[in-house]
């Protein structure tokens, strides 16, 4: 069970982080929808979660790299929005859990297409 500092912690940061990407200059990543952060150890490291349902696992890598290499800049942004004394170490994760449901979902379509046609 986390503490309610901490949810209030990672909605903030999922509020903050879309809007520090928006202001960076690369396509790839400044529109990149976030689906959740996970702060561990405190606000020392935070995992943000990606969508990355749209790349292949090159483009994903690559993601991921210009996301490391933004980090100081998402860092300088949420530092300065929110007066913390200091922000968590950002790792950034791709989301598959919306690849996965989907994929659940397709199931569920098949089973009820093989179901009506047996019927």
């Amino acid at each position: 069970m986390k503490s309610v500092n901490l949810q209030r912690t990672e909605s903030l940061l999922m509020e903050l982080i879309p809007e520090a990407l928006s202001n960076l200059d690369d396509n790839r990543i400044n529109s990149l929808p976030i689906t959740g952060v996970n702060c561990k150890n405190g606000k020392y490291d935070a995992i943000v979660y990606f969508d990355g349902s749209d790349y292949d696992k090159e483009e994903i890598k690559i993601i991921i790299s210009l996301l490391h290499r933004a980090n100081g800049r998402i860092k300088t942004h949420i530092l300065a929005s929110t007066g913390w004394y200091k922000c968590p170490n950002f790792n950034f994760v791709n989301d598959t859990s919306l690849e996965k449901s989907k994929h659940i979902e397709d199931l569920f379509m098949q089973i009820r297409k093989t179901k009506s046609s047996e019927e």
